[in-house]
């Protein structure tokens, strides 16, 4: 009979409380950064004001998006309120079914980066739900965006590839069972 441990290894899963930990540090360190870091551009900056980071590749700029990306939707903020919560809530539940740490890590930066902007959204001017969000991180010929959107962003590329690898909230493979428990050692299929 196999060590249990050395089946969950192999199968590449984890306990389920390990992974929780894991995406509330992640979604802890992705709202703490998001809001340090809008808190600073708020205190240190005017509205409008663009300042060169690396010239002319980066900056920061200052603004406030009523919309999603590029400001689409600014007469539908409370949309994006809606959304962004729905995510966070949806996450929180799939964590559940989570033995697997890249896949904790994604849907805790994804949750993350969705409540960063929802905190926007609930507390900032206008009013309750639809706040606008501070923007300020700058490429040339891109979207002004912020710290919530690169995790949401970064975390929907690894939950985009986890799918396109064929894996499993539990770390199982598409097509491929877990492990048996009384497979060979030796890697053979046959007596």
């Amino acid at each position: 009979m196999d060590n249990p441990e050395r089946t969950t290894a192999q199968h590449g899963s984890v306990r389920a409380g390990r992974c929780v930990a894991v995406a509330a540090a992640v979604f802890t360190i992705a709202v703490v950064l998001d809001q340090t870091t809008k808190a600073v551009v708020e205190s240190t900056m005017s509205l409008g004001q663009k300042i060169p980071v690396i010239d002319p590749v980066l900056s920061w700029h200052y603004i406030l998006n009523p919309g999603a990306a590029f400001s689409i939707g600014t007469d539908v903020t409370w949309i994006f309120t809606i959304l962004q919560a729905a995510v966070v809530v949806y996450v929180a539940t799939l964590l559940r079914k989570v033995r697997h740490l890249p896949w904790a890590l994604a849907l805790g930066g994804v949750a993350g980066g969705a409540a960063g902007n929802l905190i926007d959204r609930l507390f900032r001017e206008p009013s309750f739900g639809m706040g606008h969000v501070v923007d300020f991180i700058a490429l040339p010929d891109f979207a002004v965006f912020n710290v919530a959107d690169s995790f949401v962003v970064c975390s929907m590329i690894g939950v985009c590839l986890l799918i396109f690898r064929g894996v499993n909230l539990d770390g199982s493979r598409e097509g491929v069972g877990p492990p048996a428990d009384d497979a060979p050692e030796s890697g053979r299929t046959g007596p």
